[in-house]
């Protein structure tokens, strides 16, 4: 009862706990647990995502199905508010909404910031998300940036509450070198510079559609 009670105290869940067990790595996992992982975003935390130009998003609907998926912008386009909390804005997309409809089912988020081009260093933010429209947070957060890109405006934003901030290991990550930013398409719906059909999948979902037969 003791070990169980211990354990509950303890980042993470009940399955890493567990595997730690099995393989031998509890008193590793619990260093890292105790010098690594805060519930907050502390100052160098905050500086180092209010310079990133991207972030992975990983969500999963009440059922446990899961998505990820990449948001960027200028850097700063994740605003750090305070420790505890972060925003970020949502554009028009394709309209499919994975992320944000699983947000309204399950509102647990984890949050990947990668710098491969200064520091070479991760950081995770996982917590906890609401959808706010845009002049709901505009109203609540009246210094927020006006995009600069022209004409591209924020249609919602993502709010998240920090419950757990740590490091991601430099180990394996490649240091990259950034292309001229003449060459990104902030804003476009020109389908060809979005990626246009480069996996075929349209043709392949045509070739299915056909071969469903009639009746």
């Amino acid at each position: 009862m003791e070990q169980r009670n211990e354990l509950a105290c303890l980042p993470g869940s009940t399955g890493e706990h567990r595997l730690q067990d099995r393989y031998g790595t509890a008193d590793r996992a619990r260093r890292f647990y105790e010098q690594q992982v805060l519930d907050r975003l502390n100052e160098r935390m905050r500086e180092f995502v209010g310079r990133q130009e991207m972030m992975f998003v990983a969500t999963a609907d009440a059922g446990g199905e899961c998505d990820n998926t990449y948001r960027a912008g200028p850097p700063g386009f994740v605003q750090v508010l305070d420790e505890q909390r972060l925003t970020w804005p949502e554009y028009r997309g394709n309209g499919v909404m994975a992320s944000l409809g699983n947000m309204t089912e399950n509102p647990h988020v984890g949050l990947l910031f990668v710098d491969f081009f200064q520091d070479v260093i991760g950081l995770h933010v996982n917590g906890r998300a609401a959808i706010v429209e845009d002049n709901a947070m505009r109203a609540a957060v009246p210094d927020l940036p006006v995009d600069p890109v022209p004409g591209r405006r924020p249609e919602r934003w993502v709010l998240v509450e920090v419950e757990e901030a740590y490091i991601h290991c430099a180990k394996h990550i490649p240091r990259l070198r950034k292309a001229p930013l003449s060459s990104r398409a902030w804003g476009t719906d020109d389908a060809r510079r979005k990626g246009g059909d480069f996996f075929g999948a349209r043709r392949d979902a045509a070739g299915r559609v056909e071969a469903v037969p009639e009746g």
